[in-house]
């Protein structure tokens, strides 16, 4: 499978639970390089997981041991098992072994009514703490539009407003830069022979100008971690397994057919370039800049068109918004004084 199939980041092996330690989960390669052997409690269970379906054996008993195994050469080599304490049955009378079977998809809403730790094969790694509520969300609006992608659309737009003040410092911040853009490649003119002189100017014009070069980092930091979590729902979520969109859009977990969605978000981050300042930047690094929307597209372009609804309406969004600061400054250092 290529990187762009989303399958191959999700989870794939043994997993297993008891209600004392917890989900364990176990890759194929551990199982090969570290067999286990080990005693759950209360809740166990035992299974198999991959991106959106999962098998998983339910018994009813207060302990079991749990094993796994790896034959090599078998068709399937990789093998989780459980065994209960034994029971024993006099002349005449009868006992019983109780277990129930799940088999299907990891929808979110079901696994905890079915066994406590079922939830948990909806991995969503490090970001579990953002990504639940998250979903948590876009689940609520799916309720009332009944519709993924536009539950997706507008759980971006809602992301949009609560880090809108953050942004709106970011872009500040860009647009105060690319006001000293000239200046700045007026002094790059003046000491190109002398880089240590011009990084001294420079930094000197940024202070003179109350303008902070970083300025415009944190508040990207701050939003990196929501931004990973909801490409992690989008890319776990069974929920948009051929979920239709609209029009062409019929199965948000596969790409674009025709490639609308990843033109859209290449046109939307080379107008963002375009209004961002890259101060100090040698023309090599420029190509390099001018580049990565093109790039970025291509990659995007196989990826699953929910994830790609995300990205495109998020570059639209900070589009519109960069745009409207950045005019906005313009206007107000252009207008006259009193």
């Amino acid at each position: 499978a290529g990187f762009t199939d989303s399958s191959r980041y999700s989870f794939k092996g043994a997993a297993y639970f008891d209600t004392e330690e917890g989900y364990e989960k176990l890759t194929f390669e551990d199982m090969i390089d570290e067999p286990v052997k080990t005693t759950l409690g209360a809740d166990a269970w035992v299974g198999m997981a991959q991106h959106y379906f999962f098998t998983a054996v339910i018994p009813k008993s207060e302990k079991i041991e749990v094993q796994t195994e790896y034959k090599s050469g078998n068709n399937t080599p990789y093998l989780i098992r459980y065994l209960t304490p034994k029971k024993e049955v006099l002349a005449g009378g009868s006992q019983s072994f109780e277990s129930t079977l799940v088999v299907g998809p990891k929808l979110q809403k079901e696994l905890p009514n079915i066994n406590k730790g079922l939830d948990l094969t909806v991995d969503y790694g490090v970001m579990t703490a953002i990504a639940k509520p998250l979903f948590w969300v876009l689940d609520k609006i799916h309720g009332v539009v009944g519709n993924w992608g536009w539950s997706i659309i507008l759980l971006t737009v809602l992301i949009k407003l609560m880090f809108f003040k953050l942004s709106e410092a970011q872009y500040k911040s860009m647009a105060k830069m690319r006001k000293l853009q000239p200046r700045i490649t007026t002094l790059k003119e003046r000491y190109k022979d002398n880089k240590q002189k011009f990084n001294e100017e420079m930094m000197g014009l940024y202070k003179k100008e109350k303008v902070n070069p970083m300025g415009g980092c944190l508040p990207i930091l701050v939003q990196i971690p929501v931004f990973i979590a909801l490409y992690w729902v989008l890319l776990e979520s069974v929920e948009l397994r051929q979920a239709p969109f609209m029009l062409w859009l019929q199965d948000l977990s596969s790409p674009d057919p025709y490639f609308i969605l990843p033109a859209i978000n290449a046109a939307a981050m080379i107008m963002t370039q375009r209004l961002s300042p890259t101060p100090g930047m040698d023309p090599m690094q420029q190509k390099i800049m001018k580049f990565m929307p093109v790039a970025f597209s291509v990659m995007f372009a196989f990826f699953q068109s929910g994830l790609v609804l995300y990205w495109a309406v998020n570059s639209v969004l900070s589009l519109a918004q960069q745009w409207y600061i950045t005019k906005k400054i313009e206007a107000q250092d252009s207008a006259p004084v009193a």
